[in-house]
């Protein structure tokens, strides 16, 4: 009985110790946990700073060497799209242009404005220019860069198709266009006056012009993209809106932004030299389709390459009364089918498409008109085409006819019965009894040639040297048989 009691008394002693044993283990676990949780909090931001600094700075790239027009201005705006999705340092687009369109130019600067990433244009490489509508794009970007040895500039404005503007719609344009390049320099801290020189007055900067003036066009000079990010580490720059932003650029990954397939496609299109290639041979396949209706071949490619020429005149600056002489060349190559004039409407066809050619794009930069090392061998490949098939046209327009009532002149015949002027007798040709009137006294038998043909009465004469027709062409042999 005692036994049985102090085993109860141990067992009552002891189970409150278990229970306070159980208690702090499960606090100390719990302790640890709390601890490891603060530890990866507070280690978690060092994580990831030092993978930030890790990772070196992304900067997009890309090559505008073009005509600013809605191929290239959709380029630009994709690339910038994309540098802002990366959340890329910059974008530098390497600019070498003639010009383009005023409405693709703005397109683009607007989405330079509200780009999030800072857009760098390099003018570049040495030799290239940025003229017209490339000066407002490097000026309107936050950072403006030029190579050595190029220049930019001579921004006034031409009508689009590339005519002389009446005094008051250019004067209208080009306080547009001089409003709107002041504005870009004063928001970006460039020269003013310079920008609106180059605009009024078509004034052109050399890169030493451009970064001495004060203030200046530019902001420095480069020699490559390399050499542009390496000077452009530790700069402020200063955006559209007022804020600025240090440039981390010196040890910068460039990823290089190219056109699509399509984008290409369409860019090479846009070009002077193939929009006259195509336009040719579009009217080309449309002329010989009107010449053999039904080769169905040279109507589709026709009609291809003109609809797409068609696309390019958009863009380029075409003098219409070029197209139209081109218009008026051709449809006299048509009428050579009709008209028996020997090859002079031919002539008459090639003169007019030289002389159209010439000044279908008559602008002031040589890159936005047609080459004459394009337009020569284009009209001498039209000459030697049209003399050939001009020469085709004029031999069957010559040759005899065989059928019908024509095919029946200067055949043979013999006399069936006796003619005598003002009377009507019977001859047989083509196998076939005709009635025939002669102008001079016809012995029946003798053979004779047909010299017209009025209804079902034949006009013949006397051929002694003639041989008449076989027996067997006789319809009266042939009934007596």
């Amino acid at each position: 009985m005692k036994d049985n009691t102090r085993s109860l008394a141990r067992c009552v002693v002891r189970r409150p110790v278990s229970g306070v044993r159980r208690r702090s283990t499960l606090v100390r676990a719990i302790r640890v946990v709390r601890g490891c949780a603060l530890a990866l909090c507070l280690a978690f931001p060092a994580l990831s700073l030092f993978g930030t600094q890790a990772s070196a700075p992304i900067v997009y790239a890309a090559d505008v060497n073009a005509i600013i027009h809605p191929v290239s201005a959709e380029y630009m705006i994709e690339t910038i799209d994309r540098a802002n999705e990366a959340h890329a340092a910059a974008v530098v687009f390497t600019l070498a242009t003639p010009g383009g369109l005023m409405d693709s130019t703005r397109d683009i600067i607007s989405h330079m404005i509200a780009s999030k990433t800072p857009v760098v244009v390099f003018v570049g490489p040495s030799g290239a220019r940025a003229a017209s509508a490339g000066f407002l794009l490097t000026i309107a970007a936050d950072v403006a860069v030029m190579a050595p040895g190029t220049h930019i500039g001579a921004a006034h404005p031409v009508a689009g198709v590339g005519e002389t503007m009446d005094a008051t719609m250019a004067k209208k344009a080009a306080e547009d266009v001089a409003a709107y390049a002041r504005t870009l320099a004063e928001k970006r801290g460039r020269n003013a006056k310079l920008a609106d020189q180059a605009v009024r007055e078509s004034r052109a900067f050399t890169d030493e012009e451009a970064v001495s003036a004060s203030p200046p066009l530019v902001d420095f000079e480069a020699a490559s993209v390399r050499d542009l990010l390496n000077k452009l580490d530790g700069r402020t720059v200063r955006r559209f809106d007022g804020s600025t932003v240090v440039m981390h650029t010196s040890d910068a990954t460039i990823v290089e932004a190219e056109m699509t397939w399509r984008q290409q496609v369409l860019s090479a299109i846009a070009h002077p030299n193939v929009v006259y290639v195509l336009f040719t041979l579009g009217l080309l396949g449309l002329t010989v389709e009107l010449w053999n209706p039904g080769a169905v071949l040279p109507g589709v490619a026709g009609g291809i390459c003109l609809l797409l020429a068609f696309f390019a005149f958009q863009i380029l600056p075409v003098n219409y009364a070029g197209v139209l002489l081109i218009l008026f060349g051709v449809l006299l190559f048509v009428l050579e089918l009709k008209v028996a004039s020997h090859g002079l409407l031919s002539a008459g066809g090639l003169i007019s498409l030289a002389l159209g050619s010439m000044i279908l794009m008559s602008s002031p930069a040589p890159e936005l008109r047609v080459s004459l090392n394009v337009i020569l061998p284009v009209i001498l490949a039209l000459g030697v085409i049209l003399t050939f098939l001009v020469r085709l046209t004029i031999a069957s327009q010559r040759r005899r006819a065989v059928t019908g009532a024509s095919g029946m002149i200067d055949e043979l015949g013999r006399a069936m019965t006796a003619l005598q002027p003002g009377s009507v007798g019977r001859v047989v040709a083509h196998g076939e009894i005709w009635r025939a009137v002669a102008p001079e006294p016809i012995a029946e038998g003798e053979t004779v040639r047909i010299t017209g043909v009025d209804g079902l009465t034949l006009t013949v004469r006397r051929d002694a040297g003639g041989t008449p027709p076989a027996a067997g062409d006789d319809p009266v042999v042939r009934a007596q048989k």
